[in-house]
């Protein structure tokens, strides 16, 4: 498993500077849909499976780097985010504001574009 902890080479960095750490483990496949399908309630492996339309091997390992990064934790409830987890998560929620304005933005096309008629 790659590392997940500061002050460690990851992919693209030798340094191990935390936010490059960061960067690489959020890049990783199905990583920030895990994040984001527990930002509101603990979800078991299944249902997390289910809400992250992922299969079991890659929930596994993802699962696993997240805890070791302190990310998430596993309780009674299933999956959740850690206080760490809930905090990087709110960090998230102005660039999902922005990106919903974008979404808009561009949806409507540029300033004096003509929309065609279908």
């Amino acid at each position: 498993m790659p590392e997940t902890k500061p002050r460690r080479r990851v992919r693209g960095s030798s340094t191990g500077r935390p936010i490059m750490v960061l960067l690489d483990l959020l890049g990783r496949r199905m990583t920030l849909r895990i994040l984001w399908e527990l930002r509101d309630r603990p979800l078991t492996f299944r249902a997390l499976q289910e809400a992250a339309q992922t299969n079991p091997s890659v929930l596994n390992v993802r699962l696993a780097e997240l805890r070791e990064a302190q990310l998430v934790g596993h309780g009674v409830e299933g999956y959740a985010l850690t206080a760490q987890g809930r905090d990087l998560l709110q960090t998230f929620l102005p660039l999902h504001a922005w990106a919903e304005n974008w979404a808009r933005q561009v949806v409507k096309g540029p300033p004096g574009a003509v929309r065609s008629k279908r």
